[in-house]
């Protein structure tokens, strides 16, 4: 499949070193918000947008893993920038795992939010693809945004939790369906052993959909690999818990 020039943005100081940052499926750039004024003090931030998201087009037909972290690395190529730091988040870490196996000269080191190394059996990503082909991304919206944020964020900042339901509503259904589709298959166990970049995985203790089990799983896979898990934060931690997360980053991907 041929290669999707992604929409993307940089910030801060022009020259210096790179920080590259993937999102989780189902969100937009702006959701590393809350990280950009304490990355962008030393580093150059590079943001996108996955396939069918924000102005990144939507092609037809179905895509793998590989197609998505191909499609990073189309951006990375277009800048001419030849090594990054990258953050990744949700299912979106998946395709930073793809590239430190398979282009590990890429990355200089790596942090890996709500990860996992395979996607659980039970989560029948083939069905949420089903419903949006014959509904629309309305069609899931409550399902896939709910293990998105802690009870208490829903309760106390309403606004935040709308904010990225209407995003998750302006994803193209025929991207978001075939993302769901590879999400479904994937399985990175085979690739785990061969990451050689410092490594941090960071899970939050309230999600739902991966629980920190899965992320120990991956840290315990990649040597040398630091684990965290976050207090207080469901699925988009870099959200709800952007002052650790912050520290974290900071520590690993700027230091």
């Amino acid at each position: 499949m041929a290669l999707i020039p992604l929409q993307y943005r940089l910030d801060g100081p022009e020259h210096a070193p790179v920080v590259l940052l993937v999102p989780p499926f189902g969100t937009k750039m702006s959701v590393w918000e809350p990280q950009m004024p304490e990355l962008t003090r030393d580093r150059r931030v590079l943001r996108i947008n996955h396939r069918g998201h924000g102005h990144s087009p939507s092609p037809d037909g179905p895509c793998r893993i590989e197609d998505l972290a191909l499609d990073v690395l189309g951006v990375l190529e277009d800048l001419g920038v030849s090594r990054v730091s990258a953050v990744g988040a949700g299912f979106g870490s998946s395709l930073l795992l793809w590239i430190a196996a398979n282009s590990p000269r890429t990355l200089d080191r790596i942090a890996l939010m709500a990860a996992a190394p395979r996607t659980p059996t039970m989560h029948r990503w083939d069905r949420v693809a089903a419903r949006v082909r014959t509904g629309g991304m309305e069609a899931v919206t409550a399902d896939v945004v709910l293990p998105w944020f802690t009870p208490d964020l829903t309760d106390e900042r309403p606004e935040v939790a709308a904010r990225f339901s209407e995003d998750f509503d302006g994803v193209d259904p025929t991207a978001y369906a075939s993302i769901c589709d590879a999400i479904q298959t994937m399985d990175q166990r085979h690739l785990v052993s061969g990451v050689r970049v410092p490594t941090m995985v960071v899970s939050a203790a309230h999600d739902p959909l991966l629980p920190p089990g899965h992320g120990r799983r991956l840290a315990d896979g990649i040597e040398g690999a630091r684990f965290e898990v976050v207090s207080g934060a469901a699925h988009l931690l870099g959200v709800e818990r952007a002052d650790r997360i912050n520290e974290l980053l900071v520590e690993h991907v700027v230091a």
